[in-house]
This record gives structure tokens, C-alpha cells and sequence, in this order.
């Protein structure tokens, strides 16, 4: 999966001056994106240590996993904790490597603030759906993984002119990986929650399609032309109560219906 980079612009034909346009990327490291890898890798290593040396039970499970009942008696925390507990080596290792991939790009262009925003929404978006139709029990990063999917899609999809003829083949490259992922889940005996991943998916779309970078053109101090996202406060705002506010209603419908 790619993103917008600033490339080496082409040869303009005889008697023409192209401007080159500069594009910056937010921020410089993406250190959320390490973090959140860094914590989730620790997390697996508390997990392995909790079956080994502490009576075969996985604490770190039985105190944050998605569990419906426990959900339902008051334990909300339960919606986001899951995306940094997993269920083996191979669940954890795909998992991250998807984070690291995809993260690493989006961060650069959405800030350290508002890609974690995006990765929270997505992963609590993911549980609340999961809680709403599932009643298995739960656990794993990939409903914010799907979000973050869904999050790539949106910028490449708003922002076309980054990507010339590269968009149409991106965003279906994209649709592939969804579908494939989403088939898996539907093989039997898979253990595969589906329903988090969907959920996941339609959080991270929501908030990117309403407080993802959207860039325009403009002048710069040097003389030349740069690409400025347009994004203001007020789109974040909106993002925010639009994905996490519909889920978190969601929820509280639950409740209400017992």
C-alpha cells in the first residue's frame, strides 16, 4: 500500500515552466505508530508470561477481551482494550505488520493527534459492532487495522490529483485486500470475528471521510506552489461525533434494551 510522495516531477515540453509543487508531510516520525507496536508487542509478552507462570490463564484477556457479559455489567473498557491483546505469535505478527505498513504512511500525513484518533475510533467502532451482533468473545488490533484500511482508501480517493492514474488501481488493490480478509472470516471454524472487522472498517471510513487530510494548492514563501490540507478543528470535531458518537449511542441503546 502506498502513499502520496513528493516525486521528481517530469520534463515540461519545450517553452513551458512547470512550478513544482511540494508536498509535507505533518509530522517527521511516526511515533504512534511505534508506540502503539511497541505496547501491543508488550502486551503479547504479558500474555504469554500470564498462561506460562500464572496457572495456564490468560489475565490480560480475561481482565480486557471483549466479553459480552462483562460488557453488560459495566466494564466498557473492554470496547478498546481488545486492540492490544491477541490470540497467538502468526495473529500478533500479521497484525503488526499491517500497522507498520499502513500506519507508518498515514501518520505522516494525518499527525500524531489525529492518527491516533483514527486508530482508537476504529478499534472501538470495531468492539461496540462486535458487542452489538457478536456474543463470541474477542480480541486482536485488526478492527483498527480495518480502519486504518478504510482510512488509506479515503485519502486516496479525496486527494486523486496526488496519485494521476496510480488512484483507480490503489483503490482497488484496497477492495481486494477488504474482500479477501473479510472471505477468510466467513470459512468455517476460522475463529475470525467479522463483525469487528466491519465495524472497524466503518468507524476508520467515517472519521476519514470527514476529518482526513484533504489537500489544496497554494502558495508558498519560496515562490512556488505546495499542497496545504484543508482540514480545520471543526472537521475533526465532526469526525469524532460522527463515528464515535454513532457507535457510542449504539451502545447505550444496548444497555437500555438489556
Amino acid at each position: 500500500m502506498t502513499v502520496p510522495t513528493q516525486e521528481t516531477p517530469a520534463a515540461p515540453p519545450p517553452g513551458e515552466v512547470r512550478i513544482p509543487v511540494v508536498l509535507r508531510s505533518k509530522v517527521k516520525k511516526p511515533m504512534v505508530t511505534y508506540t502503539i507496536l511497541v505496547l501491543t508487542v508488550l502486551m503479547y509478552g504479558v500474555q504469554y508470561l500470564s498462561q506460562s507462570a500464572l496457572g495456564g490463564y490468560d489475565w490480560p484477556f480475561l481482565l480486557g477481551g471483549k466479553i459480552n457479559e462483562l460488557i453488560l455489567r459495566g466494564q466498557v473498557w473492554r470496547l478498546i482494550t481488545p486492540v492490544l491483546l491477541h490470540g497467538g505469535l502468526i495473529h500478533l505478527a500479521f497484525n503488526m505488520y499491517a500497522l507498520y505498513s499502513i500506519g507508518i504512511s498515514l501518520e505522516r500525513f494525518y499527525g500524531h493527534k489525529r492518527f491516533l484518533a483514527l486508530y482508537l475510533i476504529a478499534g472501538y467502532s470495531g468492539n461496540v459492532l462486535s458487542f452489538l451482533l457478536s456474543a463470541n468473545p474477542s480480541l486482536g488490533a485488526s478492527t483498527a487495522i480495518f480502519g486504518l484500511v478504510a482510512a488509506e482508501g479515503v485519502l486516496i480517493f479525496r486527494n486523486k490529483q496526488l496519485y494521476g492514474n496510480r488512484a483507480r488501481s490503489l483503490l482497488i488493490n484496497l477492495g481486494l485486500v477488504v474482500m479477501v480478509n473479510l472471505s477468510l472470516g466467513l470459512t468455517s471454524g476460522s475463529g475470525i470475528d467479522n463483525w469487528g472487522h466491519l465495524g472497524g472498517l466503518a468507524g476508520g471510513l467515517l472519521f476519514a471521510w470527514m476529518a482526513g487530510p484533504l489537500f489544496k494548492v497554494q502558495p508558498n514563501d519560496e515562490g512556488g506552489l505546495q499542497l496545504v490540507d484543508s482540514i480545520t478543528r471543526d472537521h475533526l470535531w465532526w469526525g469524532f461525533l460522527l463515528s464515535a458518537g454513532l457507535f457510542t449511542a449504539a451502545v447505550i441503546g444496548r444497555f437500555i434494551v438489556g
